[in-house]
């Protein structure tokens, strides 16, 4: 089964991680377990380094939009 998504509809999604995971970030509970020395991930990771890999493919998106539209208009204007 495929799930159709607008370019749109996926930046918001990844927009709504990000947010949701800085509010995680934030909370005092978080840093609290984040901070303990039993706190590990397999290749050293932090919540902080996935809220920003979210950013980076949310501009690579935009970059994308921005060259297909781009290539739109000059396609257009040469009709």
């Amino acid at each position: 089964m495929e799930i159709k998504l607008t370019t749109s509809e996926i930046r918001g999604i990844l927009q709504g991680c990000q947010y949701t995971l800085q509010l995680v970030g934030s909370s005092r509970d978080y840093r609290k377990i984040q901070s303990s020395e039993y706190f590990s991930t397999s290749n050293d990771l932090v919540l902080n380094d996935t809220f920003n890999i979210l950013g980076e493919v949310v501009d690579a998106i935009d970059q994308v939009e921005q060259v297909n539209q781009q290539g739109e208009s000059k396609h257009g204007a040469r009709n």
